[in-house]
């Protein structure tokens, strides 16, 4: 399993939140925000991954691709 960038975009754009609005509750910043959803960012952290989470009113689980390849 692994974090999902299109996935934190999709949860982003239906709680109607910009990067930058995002990146203001989960206390990190718009590059972060950008990055991951870009995927360009590989060091996301826990702390990070909780805040992202937090900040959507969701599950951290819920920003991780289930979807593994064979």
């Amino acid at each position: 399993m692994k974090f999902s960038g299109s996935r934190l975009r999709t949860l982003r754009g239906e709680a109607n939140l910009t990067q930058r609005e995002l990146a203001a509750r989960a206390g990190v910043s718009r590059g972060t925000v950008k990055r991951l959803e870009n995927g360009t960012d590989v060091n996301l952290t826990l702390t990070t991954l909780e805040r992202l989470a937090d900040a959507l009113n969701i599950s951290p689980d819920d920003l991780i691709d289930s979807e593994e390849a064979a």
